[in-house]
């Protein structure tokens, strides 16, 4: 299955975007290098992706199931995550699954996403915490 990332989008070196169902990637967005999109990642129009940020998509992994074998897709679900319009995460953040970072919305680099970013405001730290709340 191929992944639906649009023509005008620019990939960095040594992204990794799994073949896998739902990941999207819209238009006029920029990837740069050393970043994983993982299955159930969303990311709509002019969204920039810093160097080496990594998306997860499981709450709670484990290598092995409560009888001890090994994980399959039986065994967890996928925790879809949003990155809207414009915005801009910046290099090294981690993105945990579940979140939705609003339109126009910066998340600093090396942050830990692990709640919604509202539209417009500008997220650092770990956790990330509002630093600005910009008006649109």
């Amino acid at each position: 299955m191929l992944v639906p990332i649009s023509e005008d989008v620019q990939l960095g070196q040594n992204v990794f975007i799994p073949q896998q169902k739902g990941v999207n990637v819209g238009s006029r967005c920029k990837i740069s290098s050393h970043t994983f999109i993982c299955e159930g990642v969303t990311i709509e129009n002019e969204v920039f992706v810093g160097h080496g940020v990594m998306f997860i998509n499981d709450r709670f992994p484990r290598a092995t199931s409560v009888s001890g074998e090994l994980q399959t897709e039986a065994d967890w679900a996928v925790v879809p995550t949003l990155v809207r319009n414009r915005a801009s995460i910046g290099s090294g953040a981690v993105i945990m699954c579940g979140v939705t970072i609003g339109e126009n919305a910066t998340v600093g680099a090396g942050a830990v996403v692990t709640r919604d970013v509202d539209s417009g405001a500008v997220v650092k730290g770990v956790p990330a915490r509002v630093a600005v709340r910009t008006a649109e």
